[in-house]
């Protein structure tokens, strides 16, 4: 299969750089994967999982926010958030989505705002918890 340059920078600094034969993520406008030879294109990300497959071997990580860019052939990555899945704290996603629902159950208290604050924060911790348990990680 070919292969095309990958490069993966979050605000904490280069996550990937190297070849990859595939690539699936989460857009705001739903799932798009990308192979060698894809289209131009610039998307923004929503909140995900992300798949990517590199010298025949599959990783997956959670994925928030962002932009992926496809140009000439080389993809760029920039996400606002990405946790590779072996190294996602479970307990800590796990307990930030207790605390989410907690602040959704008094809704009425909460303004707007907070309460689509309370919801993005759901949406994340169950994204994180869901791509640590396809890898096999319940910790």
């Amino acid at each position: 299969m070919k292969s095309f340059p990958l490069k993966i920078v979050t605000p904490d600094g280069l996550q990937f750089d190297g070849e990859a034969e595939e690539l699936v993520v989460r857009t705001v406008d739903g799932d798009m994967g990308v192979m060698a030879g894809h289209i131009n294109c610039v998307t923004a990300l929503g909140m995900g999982r992300a798949l990517i497959v590199s010298g025949g071997k599959r990783r997956e990580a959670a994925c928030i926010g962002g932009m992926l860019s496809v140009l000439e052939g080389s993809v760029t990555l920039v996400p606002t958030t990405f946790e590779w899945a072996e190294t996602i704290d479970v307990r800590r996603a796990a307990a930030a989505e207790a605390r989410a629902r907690k602040a959704l159950e008094e809704k009425a208290r909460l303004s707007k705002m907070e309460q689509k604050i309370a919801e993005a924060h759901l949406k994340r911790s169950l994204v994180r918890q869901n791509v640590a348990a396809g890898s096999g990680r319940h910790n």
